[in-house]
């Protein structure tokens, strides 16, 4: 029996890295492979040398955090381990089917709480610390992004070119290709850090697996998922990259992975996607708020009233400038006009970048992930399992 319980666990541990190489890799690596930077086959070889890199490094301080310091490492059985990473495999499973962009992390860690509780035996402390990070690193995500929108984006726009349009590669051009995958491995080791642990820390934690050989578990299952499902991800996020574009992406990777990599060093599991999704909406409105004054842009954000007028949906093409083709020029010959004076005309309305309502679904969803896995698990670890 309890090597059949084992097998489910370390198949339900693959299946969670599997599906985080598939998403991940498309994430980190989307820009690169959609401006023919990279190919899909490097772009797979490069997640999971860094991913591995990231979990076998500032990754095992997240595994121990959910492994032994939430609640005691001895109360993860073989069997509690199964059914935490089963809470895990449903929420992607969940995710995947429905498309609702459930945290894994969050996901984890709601479990283990869930145990904690039916035990007695949760540290509030650290989970405190944890719920009050989750909170913290979205509103960082947003304000970060919202300033590199206002006052960075335009000069970069205009300096770095991240396309090349035939063999005579200019220095520009060669600057921009070397970015965005250098930034691809950032994030992919970053992804690495933070989702390493949600695979395989139950079952390192009950003893059942050790550290690093549950790190390489993960590490094996992520790539297994960059080389195979990650292709049809890479594909969509290389196609819309018309609607996101690439320098866009890459400031999202940088500040998203730069805020999960500092936490995952501090041991706090926390989410890729919610942080990432932050920084779409902070740079989009960050962007848009260049045509108006810092008042008018805060009221934007508080009413959703278009700072630079009009109204609309959020979408994530947003980003994108809305030019007049004609008179349409190449990045490195255009001037970027000061706060206040850019034409309202070429760039999308705050209300296109910023909705609050759809900025509350997604904070509505980062909630009630964890909340819904916490009283589950402890139902069943209450009830069902008779802890």
């Amino acid at each position: 029996m309890v090597s059949i319980l084992f097998a489910i666990g370390l198949l339900v541990a693959i299946f969670v890295g599997f599906n985080i190489g598939g998403s991940s890799t498309g994430v980190a690596f989307g820009p690169a492979v959609g401006s023919d930077t990279l190919s899909k086959e490097w772009a797979a070889v490069l997640m999971s040398a860094f991913a591995l890199l990231g979990g076998a490094t500032i990754g095992t301080e997240v595994i121990d955090t959910m492994g032994g310091r939430i609640v005691p490492s001895g109360q993860f059985t073989l069997i509690a381990s199964v059914t935490i990473l089963f809470f895990v495999g449903l929420a992607l499973l969940v995710s995947n089917l429905f498309g609702v962009p459930a945290s894994t992390s969050m996901t984890a860690v709601g479990a283990i709480a869930g145990l904690g509780v039916a035990t007695g035996t949760i540290d509030w402390t650290v989970m405190g610390r944890i719920v009050s990070w989750w909170l913290v690193a979205p509103i960082t995500a947003f304000w970060l992004s919202a300033v590199v929108g206002r006052y960075l984006y335009p000069h970069l726009e205009v300096r770095i070119a991240f396309e090349s349009k035939g063999p005579g590669t200019t220095r520009r051009e060669r600057v921009g290709q070397f970015l965005v995958v250098a930034i691809g491995c950032y994030m992919a080791f970053s992804a690495g850090a933070s989702n390493v642990a949600n695979a395989v820390a139950p079952l390192v934690g009950s003893g059942e697996l050790g550290l690093y050989p549950g790190v390489a578990l993960a590490g094996g299952a992520i790539s297994i998922g960059a080389f195979t499902i990650a292709r049809r991800t890479l594909d969509t996020v290389g196609n819309d990259l018309t609607e996101l574009p690439i320098l866009a992406a890459l400031i999202v990777e940088t500040v998203s992975a730069t805020i999960i990599g500092l936490l995952s060093w501090a041991g706090i599991p926390a989410s890729l996607a919610v942080s990432a999704t932050m920084c779409v909406v902070g740079l989009g409105w960050g962007r848009a708020t260049r045509t108006t004054s810092l008042a008018d842009a805060a009221g934007a954000a508080v009413t959703g009233a278009a700072a630079g007028g009009g109204g609309g949906t959020v979408t994530v093409d947003a980003l994108t400038t809305d030019r007049d083709e004609a008179a349409w020029s190449p990045p490195g010959e255009r001037e970027v006009q000061p706060i206040g004076q850019e034409d309202p005309e070429s760039v999308t309305s705050a209300a296109d970048l910023f909705d609050p309502a759809a900025t509350g679904r997604v904070v509505m969803l980062w909630i009630l992930t964890p909340s819904i896995s916490a009283v589950s698990s402890f139902l069943v670890f209450q009830y069902v399992l008779a802890y």
